[in-house]
């Protein structure tokens, strides 16, 4: 059986993505900081008796990552999957938002990647074979409303993914990054409380721009679903974006200069927000 790891698995994306790569046929090895606190995964291998091996590393720690890949590899010999999904959302105007939460968000999603991607190479090499998917987001190439931290990360990592892509590709390593839209997961429960004292309204626009697109009910299997698909046909195409909202998102910040966009951002009147996403995108936005 072909092995897969995926980080990150406690919930959302990551558990739906270790189910579904343990239903294809891939024996997966899933990691999360902390096992016994989320115990849904276990239970959920336990009931369906998948090939799901549940072990704790953070990505955020050299150790961590280096201890982990190493038991991966004793235990299974290669590694022909790695699912790079472990990440953490993090918003706020530039202004407002310390640096350490703008280091604590590309410790995660950009360099959490890395240490991994870093740990699993010279297995995939050597066997020249292998997949790396690294799970970005629509936020990855448009610039969302008051998302530095997170679009930043995410932006760092399509960079680093399509670098990635053209170094590897002659060792007979493939390289995907998924471009989620909205998609239902905890994440947006760990959204931060706006101070009534930000001088800044777009996070607030931001947030139900969110609000409105979750009524999509995109559930985080179509996901799973998505990095199946692109692991069982062995695609070299780079960018997928994924869900319903994902390429009408996409098309839409196409259509828009960088001018438009920035002044789009900055428009002083709600209401006239409002309007103007209702017009083009379909939203209703309560505001």
């Amino acid at each position: 059986m072909p092995v897969a790891v995926v980080t990150g698995t406690s919930t959302g994306i990551g558990l739906a993505t270790a189910v579904a790569l343990a239903r294809a046929g891939h024996t997966v090895h899933a990691t999360m900081r902390n096992p016994q606190r989320a115990p849904q995964l276990a239970e959920s291998a336990a009931a369906e008796k998948l090939p799901i091996k549940i072990l704790p590393m953070d990505v955020d720690d050299d150790a961590s990552v280096s201890k982990g890949f190493g038991q991966i590899l004793a235990d299974a010999g290669r590694i022909d999957v790695l699912v790079n999904n472990a990440g953490v959302q993090g918003s706020g105007p530039i202004e407002e938002i310390p640096l350490a939460e703008f280091r604590r968000v590309m410790e995660t999603n950009y360099f959490g990647v890395l240490r991994c991607i870093q740990a699993v190479l010279p297995s995939m090499r050597k066997h020249g074979d292998g997949h790396i998917v690294n799970v970005s987001t629509v936020g990855g190439r448009i610039a969302g409303l008051s998302q530095g931290p997170y679009c930043a990360s995410k932006f760092a990592l399509e960079a680093l993914s399509e670098i990635l892509a053209g170094e590897v590709k002659t060792f007979g390593i493939r390289v995907a990054i998924i471009e989620p839209g909205v998609t239902i997961t905890p994440i947006f429960e760990k959204r931060r409380v706006i101070p009534k004292n930000s001088l800044y309204k777009q996070e607030r626009r931001m947030n139900a721009m969110f609000d409105a697109l979750q009524k999509l009910q995109i559930p985080p299997s179509v996901v799973a679903d998505k990095i199946v698909e692109i692991v069982r046909t062995k695609t070299s195409k780079l960018r997928h974006p994924t869900g319903a909202d994902s390429e009408p998102v996409l098309q839409y910040r196409a259509s828009k200069s960088d001018e438009e966009w920035i002044n789009l951002h900055a428009m002083e009147s709600d209401a006239e927000f409002a309007d103007i996403v209702k017009r083009d995108m379909g939203l209703d936005l309560e505001l």
